[in-house]
């Protein structure tokens, strides 16, 4: 018996008394088993009370992120019906391709406290301090052939916006690949790792970093923002991760039923900067001004410069300029 079954069945009658006795007989184990759990998560921070008579009541908890306080809320969904809930990890991506490569199934979400490994694209660090933001990593296998990576990419975007305009009502803007921003600052930093066997995907690690309570960061990053600050409250990492999850599994379903043509439009329609004229940058430095008209099905960026012509670009063939960046 672990501590996450004795929080599951102390949330699951919420405001109400449970008798030792009766905790034992439906665990299956001793009462003495059943008081050292209750001792267990009472040094996490979690209170519970105990009455002569009555037994114990779970009275509040702790802002963390565990099985036992999410199983419920993530049942029949293929993206976390399995959670693995670590305190601190290197890289929940590292963490995700061990299990994989143990045999993990499809819907493994690897979630930590805290990394101490963190990773971005282009090799960067992601910083991930503990307790305030929701740091996941799903494994999934989506039988798409190499030249649909694209879309599998817009999917993540897009569900993630989803889940953050739920979870918040803030309306973010996906910049071009699949950061996430609210105005102009990085609300969350997405990695993608594929795998393949042949000519298809094998499986698909899918990171996730997102900044929900932070109220402070480290001056170096160039221009970060949380969930906390854009609405002015903080949030239940629990609350916010069962809104990700359930729009996690809305766009997955689209993928598999081959719905490009919506996904690419939601995609176009989230993006940062659509229709307006800003200054981008090129790998030499040198400035031009353009409007972005959207991204080929291939996922190039198209842009339309100050002289009318219609020009589309890799990553890292274009950057945008941002102020304070």
């Amino acid at each position: 018996m672990s501590r996450e079954t004795v929080l599951s069945l102390l949330l699951a009658h919420p405001g109400e008394y449970l008798s030792g006795a009766a905790m034992s007989r439906t665990l299956g184990v001793s009462r003495a088993a059943v008081w050292k759990a209750i001792e267990a998560l009472r040094q996490e921070g979690y209170e519970i009370t105990s009455a002569p008579n009555r037994g114990y009541r779970l009275e509040s908890a702790p802002d963390r992120v565990r099985e036992g306080e999410l199983s419920g809320h993530l049942a029949g969904c293929l993206v976390g019906s399995r959670l693995l809930c670590l305190d601190t990890i290197d890289s929940t991506n590292t963490e995700a391709k061990r299990q994989a490569m143990a045999g993990a199934p499809e819907g493994l979400v690897v979630l930590a406290e805290e990394q101490t490994g963190g990773r971005g694209r282009l090799g960067r660090s992601f910083q991930s301090p503990r307790g305030c933001g929701l740091y996941l990593t799903a494994l999934l296998r989506p039988q798409l052939p190499p030249i649909e990576v694209v879309d599998f990419t817009a999917w993540v975007a897009v569900a993630v916006c989803d889940g953050i305009q739920a979870a918040c009502g803030v309306r973010p803007r996906i910049k071009w690949t699949n950061d996430i921003y609210a105005g102009d600052k990085k609300l969350v930093g997405i990695l993608i790792e594929h795998s393949y066997s042949g000519q298809t995907l094998a499986r698909t690690i899918v990171g996730i970093g997102i900044n929900v309570n932070q109220t402070e960061f480290d001056p170096a990053l160039p221009n970060p923002v949380s969930m906390a600050m854009v609405a002015g409250r903080t949030f239940d990492r629990g609350e916010v991760l069962e809104a990700f999850r359930r729009h996690i599994g809305i766009r997955y379903a689209q993928l598999e039923l081959d719905e490009r043509e919506t996904l690419q439009r939601d995609y176009r329609e989230r993006m940062y900067r659509l229709g307006e004229r800003h200054t981008f940058r090129y790998p030499d430095g040198t400035p031009t001004e353009a409007s972005i008209e959207g991204v080929r099905p291939t996922g190039e960026l198209l842009l339309r410069h100050a002289d009318g012509t219609l020009r589309e670009y890799l990553f890292k063939e274009i950057e945008f300029v941002i102020a304070g960046k």
